[in-house]
C-alpha cells in the first residue's frame, strides 16, 4: 500500500505547478488548463484522505468537484471563444474587458 504522504506530496506538486502556470502563462487556454490541474490536485488530496480514513466522503466530494469542473469547462471555453471572436486574441494582457 502506498503511504498517504506520497499522495499528498504529489497533490502539492500538481497544485503548485498549476498555480505557477496560471501566473506565468498569459494565454487564456493555458490558464484555463492550469485551473483544471489545480482542481485535479485537490481531487487527489480528497481521495487520499478518504482512502486513509476508510470512508466514502472524499469520493463524494470528488464527484461534485468533477461535476463543477465540467460545467466550468463548458462555460469557460464558451467565454474564451466569444472573447477570441471579439478581440482576435486570447492573450490575457491584450484583453481589457473591464475598461469602459
Amino acid at each position: 500500500m502506498i503511504p498517504l504522504n506520497y499522495f499528498l506530496v504529489l497533490s502539492i506538486i500538481l497544485f503548485a505547478l498549476g498555480a505557477i502556470a496560471f501566473f506565468v502563462k498569459r494565454d487564456l487556454i493555458t490558464q484555463f488548463m492550469a485551473i483544471e490541474i489545480m482542481f485535479n490536485a485537490a481531487n487527489l488530496a480528497f481521495l487520499a484522505f478518504a482512502k486513509s480514513a476508510g470512508s466514502l466522503d472524499g469520493q463524494i466530494i470528488v464527484f461534485f468537484v468533477i461535476t463543477v469542473a465540467a460545467a466550468e469547462a463548458a462555460v469557460g471555453l464558451a467565454i474564451i471563444l466569444l472573447i477570441f471572436r471579439q478581440k482576435k486574441t486570447i492573450k490575457s494582457e491584450d484583453i481589457k474587458l473591464m475598461k469602459g
